[in-house]
């Protein structure tokens, strides 16, 4: 994996991405690299398996724990965005949303300090964890309609317009 410490492109993505597929050991490489030291490193790593297909859904959904504990401990915009970008592919079952995620990125969404694609992200991942309780409903919807104080890129409106049509489809079907 020491190809992961340069400067990539696409195409080299793509090929390693498609190497490691069904390769156990290559994956467990690849999610070992995504913690290292050097930034180009961890990011390329993480680059490398947003690209991975479909058939690797479930051994990514099952480093989500992972994931979020990286997410939650860097302060990298890129390994930020990628990691959100992993993470909305995912489920977030009721019984089992981590609180402190939760948190994380509802206080993201009007944070001024942090890139668009990661505010975005925050506010759609925020709905996949909040449309199981009627309350963090509400509590989403505070901090959309705070947004509204701000100027908004098209990408972030795009986001908060999007999640309002999916609650407001949410409390059509109570």
């Amino acid at each position: 994996m020491e190809i992961l410490a340069g400067r990539l492109h696409i195409s080299e993505i793509r090929k390693i991405a498609a190497s490691t597929v069904g390769d156990a050991e290559k994956r467990r490489r690849l999610w070992s690299a995504a913690f290292s030291p050097d930034r180009s490193t961890a990011v390329n790593a993480l680059w490398v398996m947003s690209h991975l297909p479909a058939s690797e859904r479930a051994w990514l959904q099952s480093l989500q724990p992972g994931m979020i504990d990286l997410l939650l401990s860097t302060s990298d915009p890129s390994m930020k965005r990628i990691l959100l970008h992993m993470l909305r592919q995912h489920s977030f079952e009721p019984d089992a949303i981590r609180t402190d995620f939760l948190d994380w990125c509802l206080e993201k969404i009007n944070s001024e300090c942090e890139p668009y694609a990661v505010r975005a992200f925050c506010i759609y991942l925020s709905f996949k964890m909040c449309r199981h309780y009627p309350e963090l409903i509400s509590e989403l919807y505070g901090h959309l309609d705070m947004l509204t104080q701000q100027p908004l890129t098209p990408g972030l409106s795009c986001a908060r317009r999007k999640t309002l049509r999916d609650i407001a489809a949410l409390e059509n079907k109570s």
